[in-house]
């Protein structure tokens, strides 16, 4: 019984989001009394496993073969489908990349199982599993319970687990070669999807300043900006702003923009519509600033003042200053 990891890298770079499944895999294999396994899949991944080597983890693996070098469906769902069934781990995790959203359904098919995707929780219960995830845009919590023996397969959500909490230690390096030939490999693959070029990426910075409706006009602006300037942080926005124009669409976040997860995140005149909690929900501490105090943001919020942000803001700005004189 384990949980096995199924990392991501692209050119010997991890993607940030592994570090999160791990972090999952890490929890969950402690909740059940086993150990987790890291896996990561590639050509010449040996820097990659010896840094897995520095966690705490049952074992890492490295699955290398020439064919695997550049990714393909094919070629990571065969492999991966020889070490599962070699490993026979309970639970199988994955993070909710692109990448993943294209191998792992045809993987989970092949060994006659379901993938649940987009996973927020997984949590032990009854000598069972129970994957949480959302609906409707994370209206619901749904949970869907692992029946039978394992293996189980679950992608994790952005943001639902944090990657700090990976917890350090030692752990041996396994190479695992598959038996792969080159006409299994029916596909040939493009290109790695790349998204639109971005001046920043909210989803890697450790603070955040972000404007609503509240701000008025686009000449209020300043306002914020005066704030995350004095902070050192980001500035962001939910869709309205960017869809004035205001702010570059890039710095939305939001279902239909970036989903982030800081140290802290302002929310300013944001009133806190599910679509842009979905994409800021996993910030480690919210702190909101609205006049209105039925405001839904509130309710996620671990800091609230009810307030005009043009008279709460200046004088916040002008407190941060002071203490960093």
């Amino acid at each position: 019984m384990s949980v096995l990891v199924v990392m991501e890298q692209t050119g010997g770079r991890w993607h940030r989001m592994s570090w999160e499944a791990l972090a999952a895999g890490q929890e969950i294999a402690a909740a059940l009394g086993t150990g987790a396994i890291a896996v990561v899949v590639g050509d010449n991944t040996s820097a990659l496993s010896q840094e897995l080597s520095a966690r705490q983890l049952a074992k890492a693996i490295s699955i290398e073969h020439g064919l695997l070098g550049a990714y393909t469906a094919d070629g990571f769902t065969a492999a991966l489908t020889q070490l599962i069934e070699r490993e026979q781990p309970t639970l199988v995790l994955f993070p909710h990349t692109y990448q993943v959203r294209d191998f792992a359904p045809k993987l989970a098919t092949r060994l006659g199982r379901t993938l649940v995707s987009d996973v927020v929780r997984v949590r032990p219960e009854a000598g069972g599993l129970v994957l949480v995830r959302q609906l409707f845009q994370g209206k619901l919590n749904a949970d869907y319970r692992c029946l039978g023996d394992g293996p189980h397969f679950a992608s994790i959500q952005a943001g639902a687990y944090r990657a700090e909490a990976v917890v350090d230690g030692s752990a041996p390096v396994e190479v695992f070669e598959p038996e792969l030939h080159e006409s299994s490999i029916r596909a040939k693959s493009e290109m790695p999807f790349r998204e639109s070029s971005r001046a920043v990426d909210l989803s890697s910075a450790d603070l955040i300043v972000s404007v609503g409706r509240g701000i008025k006009e686009q000449e209020n602006l300043p306002v914020a900006e005066a704030l995350a300037q004095a902070l050192g942080a980001e500035m962001a926005a939910s869709r309205p702003i960017c869809d004035n124009g205001w702010l570059p669409m890039e710095r939305q976040v939001g279902s239909s923009g970036q989903t982030v997860s800081p140290k802290v995140y302002i929310a300013l005149g944001i009133s806190g519509a599910i679509q842009h909690l979905v994409g800021m929900k996993g910030s480690k501490t919210i702190v909101a600033i609205n006049k209105d105090p039925n405001a839904p943001i509130f309710d996620v919020a671990d800091y609230g003042i009810v307030g005009d942000l043009f008279e709460v803001v200046p004088a916040l700005t002008e407190a941060v200053k002071k203490a960093k004189g």
